[in-house]
């Protein structure tokens, strides 16, 4: 969290208005066996310090995604779509520190991944204005679903917002399907992609900005560090 919060702040010092992290930047997305013990409500204080650096700094931050516990959210008063369970979770804080806009994963991946089993899915890709910028989240599996970007795009986005846990060898996938939710739907998508390894998993990076025509305006490779745009 204090080099998430570090990046962020240089990120913001260097002109970014929207910095974005990857999902589950604070536990690791293949530590499954710690999502319990790293859960906590999104009115918590892990959030609250990005919400206070924002506003510190004047800029907004998607704090990529982290285990919400439900139940913790709920009795902070949160709205939350089941009464207890996690959730894979991204907030978006705008430069006053309030929070714009919520998503919870909606496809939880499976195939060998215990993210199905251990969270609890979500239930609307809601969008937010900031700057003049309508922006819609969704996280890493999204990708594969087309018709998620499409209600995106009929709520008015302008771009779409994808912090990932992409492991490799599917290295072509996430670079095409991330260029093709932007040909497809005419806005911006900036992939937004963890690196590093867990065991035998390693997340391939390649955080990648496309504009609407599916033209690469800003990338990085597998090591980790800050792409702008």
């Amino acid at each position: 969290v204090e080099r998430a919060l570090d990046r962020v702040r240089a990120a913001a010092a260097g002109g970014a208005d929207v910095v974005v992290l990857p999902e589950l930047f604070d536990v690791g997305y293949f530590a499954f066996e710690a999502y319990a013990r790293a859960s906590e409500s999104i009115a918590g204080d892990r959030l609250s310090r990005f919400a206070a650096a924002a506003a510190d700094e004047d800029f907004h931050v998607l704090a990529g995604t982290i285990v919400e516990d439900l139940s913790a959210s709920a009795a902070d008063g949160v709205d939350v779509p089941a009464s207890d369970g996690l959730a894979n979770t991204a907030v978006l804080f705008d430069r006053t520190g309030d929070r714009r806009l919520v998503y919870r994963k909606r496809h939880l991946f499976g195939y060998g991944s215990e993210e199905t089993d251990r969270m609890v899915p979500g239930e609307s890709t809601p969008t937010a204005e900031i700057d003049g910028v309508r922006v819609g989240v969704t996280t890493c599996y999204d990708l594969r679903f087309p018709e998620q970007f499409r209600g995106l795009v009929d709520a008015g986005i302008d771009c779409a917002l994808v912090p990932s846990a992409w492991p490799y060898p599917r290295v072509e996938h996430w670079r095409t399907l991330g260029r093709a939710r932007a040909i497809e739907n005419l806005t911006y998508v900036a992939t937004v992609n963890g690196s590093g390894s867990f065991g035998e998993d390693a997340l391939c990076g390649r955080t990648t900005v496309y504009d609407p025509w599916g033209t690469t305006l800003s990338s990085a490779g597998d090591e980790p560090t800050t792409v702008t745009a």
